[in-house]
């Protein structure tokens, strides 16, 4: 045996030796959202609660601030993110190919994990912009978010469903949700549009800063909204949540749901879950807007693509499912 070939037998004889978990150490990726957003915070205590464990189960759990919820799921089609964060509108049009899945078609390997916290959606106006009301805005600058995000699509049906279009606003930014707050403050737009858990630091910033004020979204078009689509629901934004704010804010909303691909094999997300799920009170305590969740509705709401079959072993072992 020369050489060569003798180091190469030695290697191979070690990795056998070391035990399962150091030869198949697995890698996954959560797609989350901005920095600022509930979507990174949710990620982090995933991958917090994983890791505690990766010595034994062999996975190592990492977190991506992305772009959000459609992103993350074309990203998952992709290949290239193992799990990501989804409003529960996108999560439907995705797996069904509607709204803005059309082009690509139905993603039929899109599989729902869980759900977590209720996501209203919540405008914001600069204090001086004397708006009461969202028709206010018209002709007014205003953030309607980045391309890609579930922000972005949710608000383009919210207009549709109100007979507007972008141009009725002087100006309809772009902005990333890191950036539409200081942009409030800074006097460069009247107002903005976010899908956001509660209570959120991109919310609390400019309330703090600026005084701005919170704005309701309710009428007959987000009454025919929520009649039409399954995947919202009315919400409310409690009074002094914010600084500035003392009044509850009524509003409408979708769930914040985590997704997956079937071919992510299935004791990787057994053990995502069983992570989450053995270690819902510290996960709970990880951020304000977790504080009221329920296993038992997280393993149902909002879930439009199938269950992967690595969480709903571990749901039916606890009883949560048939």
């Amino acid at each position: 045996m020369n050489m060569h070939l003798k180091v190469l037998a030695l290697a191979g004889a070690t990795l056998l030796t070391a035990g399962p978990a150091a030869a198949q150490q697995k890698f996954i990726t959560i797609g989350t959202g901005g920095v600022t957003g509930v979507y990174y915070a949710v990620g982090g205590a995933i991958c917090r609660l994983m890791n505690k464990d990766r010595a034994k189960t062999g996975i190592r759990c990492s977190v991506e601030s992305t772009g959000g919820s459609a992103f993350n799921i074309n990203t998952i089609r992709g290949g290239e993110l193992d799990f990501g964060m989804a409003q529960s509108d996108v999560h439907y049009n995705a797996y069904k190919g509607e709204a803005n899945f059309k082009q690509g078609g139905a993603y039929g390997d899109l599989r729902s994990v869980y759900s977590v916290h209720p996501e209203p959606f919540t405008v914001l106006a600069r204090k001086e912009a004397g708006i009461t009301k969202f028709e206010d805005f018209k002709g007014k600058r205003f953030n309607v978010g980045n391309p890609g995000s579930g922000t972005r699509i949710s608000m383009e049906e919210l207009l549709g469903a109100m007979g507007w279009k972008l141009s009725d606003f002087s100006l309809a930014s772009e902005l990333k949700a890191d950036e539409h707050g200081p942009a409030l403050c800074d006097n460069k737009i009247d107002g903005f549009y976010y899908g956001v858990g509660h209570p959120s630091a991109n919310i609390q910033d400019p309330t703090t800063t600026c005084g701005a004020k919170l704005i309701p979204l309710t009428g007959a078009a987000v009454d025919k909204l929520i009649a039409e689509h399954s995947y919202y629901a009315k919400a409310t934004i409690p009074g002094g949540m914010y600084s500035n704010n003392a009044n509850p804010t009524q509003t409408y909303g979708v769930l914040a749901t985590l997704v997956t691909s079937a071919k992510v094999p299935d004791d990787v997300v057994y053990n995502l879950v069983k992570a989450t799920f053995d270690n819902f009170d510290e996960f709970k305590k990880l951020h304000p807007a977790f504080a009221n969740l329920e296993p038992a509705s997280m393993v149902k709401d909002g879930l439009s693509a199938p269950l992967h079959p690595g969480a709903a072993k571990f749901y039916k072992e606890k009883g949560w499912i048939k």
